[in-house]
């Protein structure tokens, strides 16, 4: 699967699929063949940080 490439987009993405499919980030990345490190980084440029407390992107 393609990810979206629009960072609001991406953030929208993630964090739907996180509430609706996936209990952790890295076992979302696993299943997307995503790089976790690249999607963290994407996200923390629009202030954003993967909770896992909250299992989404605040």
């Amino acid at each position: 699967m393609t990810l979206p490439k629009d960072p609001l987009i991406l953030l929208s993405f993630l964090n739907t699929r996180l509430r609706d499919e996936y209990p952790s980030l890295a076992e979302l990345c696993a299943s997307l063949d995503a790089d976790e490190t690249a999607l963290r980084e994407t996200l923390a440029a629009l202030n954003y940080e993967y909770d896992a407390g909250r299992n989404q992107f605040v």
